[in-house]
């Protein structure tokens, strides 16, 4: 019998923060380990320089304030993520070429896209990961959470932001924008 864990959402800045570069690196690992699978060179994607992409930091925790209350529920899971992280990378999509007028990810070539920005095949990737996310990951990370005493979970936040604040305003300026990072 699968034992049942209370998932009430914490209240701690830190909670989030971490969470948010723990998502945030996850997704720059995925994209990256993709685009070395698919072109055998190591490419940093993203707006940053660092080695997060914060969309997916902050999908995860909107993940976690939606759908939180269906962890154990993972089909409605799987179809609630697959339409929230369709529109935020849609919303993304836009925001970044009418920021930048350039476009950090084109899915035209890709099987029911729309405007090239979202397609079925990131859909159905957002809904597993999301189901993954809010009904396995999540529950192990409040454990883990937890058991790390505060100081060094705040001193690891200082740190974590520090460098984020820093490549945000260089970026600012002169956003990361290699060969094969934006179109």
């Amino acid at each position: 019998m699968k034992k049942h864990i209370e998932l009430t959402i914490p209240r701690k800045p830190d909670f989030y923060v971490l969470l948010f570069f723990l998502l945030a690196f996850a997704g720059w690992l995925w994209e990256a380990g993709i685009y070395l699978a698919t072109t055998h060179s190591f490419v940093n994607r993203g707006v940053y320089y660092g080695p997060y992409l914060p969309i997916y930091g902050v999908g995860g925790i909107l993940l976690w304030f939606l759908l939180h209350r269906f962890y154990q529920k993972p089909i409605l899971t799987f179809f609630l993520s697959a339409v929230v992280c369709s529109v935020l990378e849609y919303a993304a999509s836009a925001f970044l070429e009418w920021k930048w007028g350039l476009r950090w990810w084109d899915y035209s070539g890709y099987f029911l896209n729309l405007n090239g920005r979202i397609c079925l095949l990131s859909t159905v990737c957002f809904g597993l990961g999301g189901m993954l996310l809010n009904c396995y990951l999540l529950p192990f990370y409040m454990r883990l959470y937890h058991r790390i005493p505060r100081i060094w979970r705040l001193i690891l936040c200082g740190i974590l932001l520090t460098v984020f604040i820093l490549d945000i305003t260089y970026c600012a300026a002169k956003p990361h924008m290699g060969q094969d990072i934006a179109w």
